[in-house]
């Protein structure tokens, strides 16, 4: 049995049983689609609204963390680049997992991918509700009932936190009790069902409902409304670092790291979700017009781009404003320009609400792809795999998804899924990014992406000694100070004694710079992120590993086909 579990699937059989579909889905991205599919991911909730939090904790350093993030990020596009030039097939981290580990990684990174795509569309469309009612107020004076547009958590924690702020005798601002009057009215005026106040996100269920159905009806409309788009958020964007340059006042970016580096690491969470969905392109290979020359481009050129576009703002928000003001601010863009250029407010708000849907869409896209695949595989029913006679996309799999992150938005709280898919989508980047140096040598073809290869010998084990230094007096204190209830010390901890045993394996064995460098710096990221999230990612991963065992494990394909279940890369 040990054995099965890692059974894997070759390149060969993969590109075998692509040709051998019946029924393939249409292929029409070009490189500049893929481009674009990527920014369309990338600039959405991210940069609308948690870059709030991560410039309060980081002040104007927090640009740093976004370059930062974005060498993290980029080590590991040029590693899914790398997967996606032998492997033209959908499936992403999920498929790269199965020719590189086998079996049972591949399911664990095809149910973490859930967290990215279905849980974290989850929080997309919450931010997308959130601006469009803004923009239904300021621009309509449209109000809708506020137990209509908030979930049952949020409604109950903000009536608690009110309550307890109006009764404290601290005092407060006329607009702070402003705020904690309607949170209590919000939730005092709310419906009974028998004893339960009743609280719903719509405008949430309605715009997942809408991106379903384009979703559904083709990747080529999936595509002109994609590329629409990015033009216009990416223009409003640019728009607003210009317009910003004009409020900027240089005093606010000193001190430039007012809470110290550990102050800008608070926002590792905040700033990894602002890059979440580069690799959602990857799902789109069976699409592609050439999946071996354009998705590595696609993945890299949107990557680029992004990463320009949030330094930037990042740099003009914190000018503008001082980072101080930015705590429990959800929409930055538009606060800053609140008091100073309503008129510019208006126009930021409208390009949150294309913003967000565009991510809506490509995740829409990318998650019932995954699921196709893995139901190919047979670790999923036989229906996940249906595409539509029509319309030519995963019919089956993009209906469950819609009502997955439907109902979700209906009633759950961002804060937490925030993390959670931020923890999801490390997971698979430290895969994806470890499972290039199980794949064998290729021949470098003219036209055809090829992983560089820089001997990390010396490098690796030089950049480990100059963290531990950097990090000394953190490192010594994790040691002395040792204490199981400080969970975030026990992670530093443990990175450290993995980083350690990886620098002696790249000694030893000569790994390649990037794909090692991928690895450490998405571990180090996810030690940084809260341990609640820890506990339900791995309640999450549980309760996959049951789905697996009862169901993927005696259904795989691999399974009925016994002499494939040796098939090594």
């Amino acid at each position: 049995m040990f054995k099965n579990l890692f059974r894997k699937k070759s390149i060969e059989r993969l590109i075998r049983e692509k040709e051998a579909d019946a029924n393939p889905l249409k292929k029409v991205l070009s490189v500049k689609d893929l481009t674009f599919m990527g920014i369309a991911a990338v600039v959405g909730a991210g940069i609308f609204s948690t870059i709030g939090s991560a410039a309060y904790n980081g002040g104007p350093g927090v640009s740093t963390l976004f370059i930062i993030t974005a060498i993290t990020c980029g080590f590991t596009a040029l590693c899914y680049a790398e997967f996606a030039s032998r492997i033209p097939v959908s499936g992403s981290a999920y498929t790269y997992s199965y020719v590189a580990f086998g079996e049972l990684a591949a399911w664990i990174i095809g149910w973490a991918l859930i967290l990215e795509y279905s849980i974290g569309n989850i929080v997309v469309a919450i931010s997308w509700s959130s601006y469009f009612n803004n923009l239904l107020v300021h621009l309509f004076n449209i109000h809708l009932p506020d137990w209509m547009i908030i979930d049952p958590m949020t409604a109950k924690n903000a009536f608690l936190e009110s309550t307890a702020m109006l009764s404290s005798g601290v005092e407060l601002s006329a607009k702070q009790v402003q705020a904690y009057e309607f949170a209590i009215h919000a939730y005092n005026s709310a419906p009974m069902l028998g004893d339960t106040k009743i609280f719903f996100n719509l405008p949430a269920f309605i715009i997942v409902a809408l991106v379903t159905w384009l979703a559904y009806i083709g990747i080529k409309e999936s595509k002109r409304t994609a590329n629409f788009m990015v033009y216009f958020k990416v223009a409003v964007i640019l728009f607003v670092i210009v317009a910003g340059a004009f409020f900027v006042d240089t005093n606010n970016w000193r001190p430039f790291l007012p809470n110290g580096f550990e102050g800008v690491l608070k926002g590792v969470s905040a700033v990894f979700y602002a890059y979440i969905g580069f690799d959602a392109i990857s799902t789109m290979a069976e699409e592609t017009k050439d999946p071996q020359r354009d998705m590595p481009r696609g993945m890299i050129y949107s990557l680029l781009i992004c990463t320009g576009l949030y330094i930037l703002i990042a740099l003009t928000l914190t000018g503008i404003e001082h980072y101080s003001h930015f705590n429990n601010v959800s929409d930055p863009l538009a606060f800053v320009f609140e008091e100073r250029a309503p008129w510019i407010e208006k126009i930021v708000s409208i390009s949150a609400v294309v913003a967000t849907t565009s991510v809506l869409l490509v995740f829409q896209i990318g998650q019932p792809r995954i699921w196709m695949s893995m139901s190919r595989d047979g670790l999923l029913p036989k229906r996940f795999q249906k595409v539509h006679p029509k319309y030519q996309t995963p019919s089956f799999a993009t209906l469950i998804t819609g009502v997955i992150v439907g109902i979700g938005a209906l009633f759950i709280e961002s804060d937490l899924v925030t993390d959670l898919t931020s923890i999801g989508t490390l997971f698979a980047f430290i895969l994806v990014s470890g499972g290039v140096l199980f794949l064998p040598p290729k021949i470098k073809e003219k036209g055809k992406f090829n992983l560089p290869y820089l001997n990390g010998k010396w490098i690796i084990p030089a950049l480990f000694l100059l963290f531990v230094y950097i990090f000394r007096n953190r490192t010594v204190a994790a040691f002395t100070e040792f204490n199981l209830g400080n969970t975030q010390e026990v992670l530093f901890i443990i990175f450290l004694i993995f980083a350690f045993f990886i620098s002696i394996m790249t000694f030893v064995r000569n790994y390649s710079v990037i794909p090692i460098m991928g690895v450490l710096m998405c571990s180090y990221m996810m030690i940084e992120i809260p341990l609640v999230s820890w506990k339900w990612f791995m309640v999450w991963m549980i309760l996959g590993l049951a789905i697996y065992f009862l169901y993927g494990y005696r259904n795989s394909k691999l399974a009925s086909n016994q002499p494939s279940t040796t098939e090594q890369v």
